[in-house]
């Protein structure tokens, strides 16, 4: 389930992708999912964010990424 907000930012990007840091528990789903816009930090594993606004083209692979973290960690926001 992903978790969409309307705010009043303006970017390139519809959607912002957020990472809850402390609660990444370096499952590696979201790199699994959408490893064009996430990857894993080498010393411990957690989640690092390639692209923060992604396009239109990964954006279901997105949404699934934040469906299946299994820390619930991520959010997708929609400008």
């Amino acid at each position: 389930m992903n978790d969409e907000t309307l705010t009043g930012n303006t970017t390139t990007g519809t959607h912002r992708i957020e990472l809850d840091e402390p609660r990444c528990v370096a499952a590696g789903q979201c790199v699994m999912v959408a490893p064009d816009v996430f990857d894993q930090r080498d010393e411990d594993g957690v989640a690092v964010i390639l692209d923060e606004t992604p396009g239109e083209a990964v954006l279901d692979d997105v949404r699934e990424a934040v469906a299946v973290c299994p820390a619930a960690a991520l959010r997708l926001v929609a400008l």
